[in-house]
């Protein structure tokens, strides 16, 4: 396979509200967001992609089809790259989340027995169906760039198969909202060529 690029959305109305959205719907793009898919899509034209996979969720669905439109790729929509299933948390304020339950992004990359108690799904489990659809892209999509529009968590599962980053290192890393993680497969072995990569102009902004 060539480059595999993950893409996380572009910033939507639960980033600048606090809330943990999980899969709910109806949490669009803000107009910061739409701005954001349209400038990593410029970005993206001379990276050659042959293929855009998206999360089902509106807030990547629709970024996808704002880079597509740039590219002039169409988006095949796979649940493997699902926001993580939030359980009991859907919904809830960030502030009210860690007063109830102390710090929940933590205990998520900890493994923490909270996690499953609440219905969350497992950092494990996302890692899981990430490599399955790299797995699957990397054996259609021979030799080719593939781009995956995805949320933070699933492409920080494929960060920690590559690094072997702490719970507390995954819990401080931030992938920003319309940045790349663009990674190379050689000899069938992973290597990291990017993290949070964008428009240079977004540098020296709040991208978060």
């Amino acid at each position: 396979m060539g480059l595999i690029i993950f893409l996380r959305h572009g910033q939507a109305r639960n980033n600048t509200e606090r809330v943990l959205a999980g899969r709910a719907s109806g949490i669009p793009l803000t107009e910061k967001g739409v701005a954001q898919a349209n400038d990593i899509g410029k970005f993206l034209k001379s990276f050659n992609i042959s293929h855009i996979y998206a999360s089902p969720i509106e807030r990547a669905k629709n970024t996808a089809e704002i880079v597509g439109s740039h590219i002039g790729l169409g988006t095949t929509i796979d649940e493997r790259l699902y926001e993580l299933e939030m359980g009991r948390f859907s919904g809830m304020p960030y502030d009210e989340l860690f007063a109830k339950h102390g710090n929940v992004f933590l205990k998520f990359y900890e493994g923490h027995p909270t996690i499953e108690e609440n219905g969350v799904e497992t950092f494990a489990e996302v890692r899981r169906r990430v490599l399955d659809i790299v797995d699957y892209a990397s054996k259609k999509h021979r030799e080719q760039n593939v781009l995956f529009v995805t949320h933070m968590d699933p492409i920080k599962a494929m960060i920690s198969n590559i690094l072997n980053l702490t719970p507390r290192s995954l819990f401080e890393l931030i992938i920003a909202n319309a940045s790349l993680t663009i990674i190379r497969q050689e000899q069938g072995k992973f290597s990291l060529s990017a993290i949070n990569a964008m428009n240079s102009e977004r540098y020296d902004q709040e991208p978060f």
